[in-house]
């Protein structure tokens, strides 16, 4: 049996025609930042953030202010939270070792690991306030040891939202902006007046943030392409429409553009998690976010086998891949194409979005094919370096190097070897000639 679609998305040339106009938007965004600087940002904030002030850097006085007002519970929770994500980013670091090894007798080769020496973090807040995006973005390069880590959240209601600057103070960010959108990223990244530009732009955040990224990405550095969020349940009879229906619609409602798909070898599963969907939309709160999504991005689709399954799984390389059958490992073993497995029904996707460790920062977009998404190493930089030891060995090489370089046609490549053959080799050697 072919695979069948029982319920399908907008058509993929709507979608590129959307991203066409946020293309131009974003651009003509970025260059009236980078021309106008901080008055391009205030007047960005004001139309789009409804906040104008003097400065978008929050005081001391506003962080203590703003922190005080979380409630005792709350400050608890974020606490714990990144207590586990500090403890998985701090095991990832350990496996980085810095490495030096001599190669042959006097040749030394190594590398180091070295922070990104400034970032800058987004946490979307506009319609829901992103506050674990502070967790996964701030206290991860905190973890690296990036010297200088800035943030940036929009108002909620006019103000900056207490819950996410106290998660972004207590995560380590050395400087914390009230900033949202297109004007927080372009802002951080070309810098203005009054905000030194950035090395790397970390953070999710919506089509327009996504898209102003991947602008700069060349500028700056990014930790990766992260939109609006996805999700994709692999599921079999061993659960049932009410698991799989909410897991779609607890990341739908993120926008109106979340993708959400169930990839099933299970006809009964497949109607009756459509139904449950339907059920659930009448008594979700958020239903007008998460319905819209369904109606235009919610797939269903109908595989033979968990061959078929997996294939479609990998050639949709999902940011979230729930795994929910009688054969989980399996498809851990299997998958190559993904932002995050979420193996079994005792997890989900909002304990790794919130709470369980694992880094919620992760490849959109089908860019799962070739990144992982966001980690402790994504705010290191491995450098590499040499040194020899020995006149001998500064021989030896440079003989090599020379009849290599000189295979190539580079002769002033073959001179810098053959300068050294002649110095710490002690041999006669014509200007330009290959060494014996």
């Amino acid at each position: 049996m072919p695979v069948t679609h029982l319920k399908r998305g907008k058509p993929e040339a709507e979608r590129v025609l959307e991203q066409s106009r946020v293309r131009e938007l974003v651009e003509a965004t970025l260059a009236d930042i980078e021309a106008r600087g901080d008055s391009a940002v205030h007047e960005l904030s004001v139309k789009f953030d409804g906040l104008s002030r003097p400065g978008f850097r929050l005081t001391a006085s506003e962080i203590e202010a703003a922190t005080a007002k979380v409630s005792v519970r709350d400050m608890a929770d974020i606490r714990f939270a990144q207590q586990q994500i500090r403890r998985f980013a701090e095991a990832q670091r350990a496996t980085m070792t810095d490495v030096e090894i001599e190669t042959i007798p006097g040749v030394i080769l190594g590398h180091r690991n070295i922070p990104v020496q400034s970032v800058g973090c987004y946490v979307p807040g506009g319609k829901f306030p992103m506050v674990a995006s502070a967790h996964m973005s701030v206290l991860t390069a905190a973890v690296a040891g990036v010297p200088r880590i800035i943030a940036s959240a929009p108002p909620h209601g006019g103000a900056p939202h207490p819950a996410i600057v106290a998660a972004m103070h207590l995560a380590g960010a050395h400087e914390i902006y009230v900033l949202g959108g297109i004007q927080a990223v372009g802002a951080m990244a070309l810098g203005t007046e009054s905000i030194a530009p950035v090395d790397m732009l970390v953070g999710p955040g919506n089509a327009y943030v996504a898209e102003a990224k991947r602008q700069l990405f060349g500028r700056v550095g990014i930790d990766l392409f992260a939109g609006p969020t996805e999700t994709l349940l692999i599921a079999d009879e061993t659960v049932d429409a009410e698991l799989c229906a909410t897991d779609l619609l607890g990341q739908a409602e993120h926008g109106y553009n979340s993708p959400a798909v169930l990839v099933t070898n299970s006809a009964r599963l497949a109607r009756h998690t459509l139904a449950e969907v339907e059920r659930l939309l009448k008594i979700l709160p958020t239903a007008e976010t998460a319905a819209a999504s369904w109606r235009d991005y919610g797939e269903i689709i109908l595989c033979d086998s968990y061959d078929e399954m997996l294939d479609v799984a990998n050639a949709i390389a999902s940011e979230h891949v729930q795994v929910m059958t009688d054969r989980d490992d399996w498809f851990l073993e299997r998958m190559h194409a993904y932002g995050a497995l979420f193996l079994g029904p005792r997890t989900n996707v909002a304990n790794g979005d919130k709470v369980i460790g694992t880094n919620h920062t992760l490849p959109t977009r089908r860019a799962g094919r070739y990144t992982g998404g966001l980690w402790v190493g994504k705010f290191l930089k491995t450098h590499s370096y040499q040194k020899i030891l020995t006149d001998e060995a500064a021989a030896e090489i440079g003989a090599y190097c020379s009849r290599l370089c000189l295979l190539e046609g580079f002769v002033g490549h073959a001179e810098q070897a053959n300068l050294r053959v002649r110095r710490y080799g002690g041999r006669e050697l014509a200007y330009g000639a290959a060494a014996d």
